[in-house]
């Protein structure tokens, strides 16, 4: 048998290819930077996305009622919609601290009744000024003991202004017997119902408490505490800050806020009633939440707070002048009002998750 030589040799193995010239590398491209005015446009959204959206849907509302209510826009009516809505403003500006810190307070419709009362009962002693002062001093006093047992005692301040509420409301009606109790001072009457270049004193008295909270809350450490606490209050308590008197004092500036709005209902009305301020909390809470204040705590906003009380009063202006019945008023509201928190909420969600 003939032996196998060995394989022929195949073609050789190709080699390497040719070293050819370089590729010229991709020229670097510089990173794409927005337009000043973009990214400017963009950062003011971002950061004011609850004032803006509560704003397009108080012009839209305004908008609309100024089309179907020959009345709404005239001078007359404006005015005492701003009148009407002063003490829902003037509380809601306390109550953005409070509700920023995490915390609530459900007793300032009560404080209103009591301080009413109050302020119509010690006008009867011929002291106007020694009745307001005691009226005021009463309002901060519960708001004291409020905070007081919400921060140093530890109790939720759901559970402490409910009782409150309860109780206020209760000694309001054990001292007026249920009656209201007429106010003839003519030192307090201009409280309620002066008037200061077109304007009634209690809407000037809400604009200096938006002016005067929107810089303690934004330009003051008190106001940058306040923020704090609500978002991480372990951070600031290991900062060495006073939580519990941060949270003591909010709920002492939203009593004597209530008493504020209570002295500005009785002299409106030139009567003091215990009845006033019913449901009052709920529509101040409603009005923050508007404003892009987080029931949560941590983000607040005054001037969105005032732009949603100021809504509370155009959709309860535009719904009387429309001839709806008086019965559907707080139903309407009431739908239109969970509309915009969802529509917000929704909308600052969307905003927020694009940006992170």
């Amino acid at each position: 048998m003939a032996a196998t030589g060995p394989p022929a040799a195949g073609p050789p193995a190709a080699g390497p290819p040719a070293a050819g010239p370089p590729a010229p590398a991709p020229a670097a491209s510089a990173p794409r930077r927005p337009s000043g005015r973009t990214g400017a446009g963009g950062e003011f959204l971002t950061n004011h996305f609850g004032v803006v959206s509560i704003l397009v849907v108080f012009l839209a509302l305004f908008v609309f009622f100024s089309v179907r209510a020959d009345a709404f826009l005239t001078p007359d009516n404006l005015v005492n919609v701003l009148r009407q809505i002063a003490p829902t403003v003037i509380v809601a500006m306390a109550m953005t601290f409070v509700i920023t810190t995490g915390a609530i307070d459900l007793s300032v419709g009560s404080i209103v009744g009591l301080t009413a009362a109050v302020l119509a009962i010690m006008a009867r002693t011929g002291n106007p000024l020694l009745a307001l002062v005691v009226t005021l001093a009463i309002g901060a006093g519960i708001g004291l003991v409020n905070g007081a047992l919400t921060a140093y005692g530890r109790l939720p301040s759901f559970i402490v202004t409910l009782a409150a509420l309860t109780a206020v409301r209760g000694v309001a009606l054990l001292i007026t017997q249920g009656y209201s109790t007429p106010i003839t001072s003519t030192a307090l009457l201009p409280l309620g119902q002066g008037t200061l270049l077109g304007l009634y004193t209690p809407t000037w008295i809400a604009i200096a408490a938006i002016a005067g909270c929107w810089y303690v809350f934004t330009q003051t450490r008190f106001g940058r505490y306040v923020v704090a606490l609500g978002s991480n209050a372990e951070s600031l308590r290991r900062s060495g800050v006073n939580v519990r008197r941060v949270q003591m004092w909010a709920l002492a500036m939203s009593g004597l806020f209530a008493a504020v709005a209570g002295v500005a209902t009785a002299t409106r009305l030139a009567s003091g009633s215990s009845n006033s301020g019913t449901g009052f909390e709920l529509e101040v809470i409603t009005a923050v939440v508007l404003g892009g204040t987080s029931l949560m705590g941590g983000r607040g906003s005054i001037i969105g707070s005032a732009i949603g009380a100021m809504t509370l009063g155009v959709i309860s202006n535009g719904l009387v002048l429309l001839h709806v019945d008086v019965y559907w008023v707080p139903i309407t509201q009431g739908i239109i009002l969970v509309i915009a928190i969802i529509l917000n909420s929704r909308l600052f969600s969307s905003v927020f998750g694009r940006r992170t």
